[in-house]
């Protein structure tokens, strides 16, 4: 349990981060589902428009420092290279 005043003060920025993380987090996580359903329906033009929404979701949660940067931009090349084939 929090004494001081600046600790209590860090309980609560810490619980407002979490809430902000979880939702990018939660965000992310349903957008690349998405894409991954229509890769496996083979269905190739929702997964293009699906494929963009994943992008943003990835990079707002990158930028923010939800997950990091290299984790993003491995996430969104293996999306996107899953989205290529299935365009084929």
């Amino acid at each position: 349990m929090a004494i001081t005043k600046t600790a209590k003060r860090q309980i609560r920025v810490s619980t407002r981060k979490r809430v902000f993380n979880d939702t990018l987090r939660r965000t992310m996580k349903e957008a690349v589902k998405v894409v991954r359903k229509d890769v496996i329906a083979k269905d190739s033009k929702t997964a293009q428009k699906d494929l963009s929404l994943a992008f943003k979701a990835l990079d707002k949660a990158a930028k923010r420092g939800t997950i990091k940067k290299g984790q993003a931009d491995r996430k969104k090349s293996r999306l996107a290279k899953a989205v290529a084939k299935v365009a084929k």
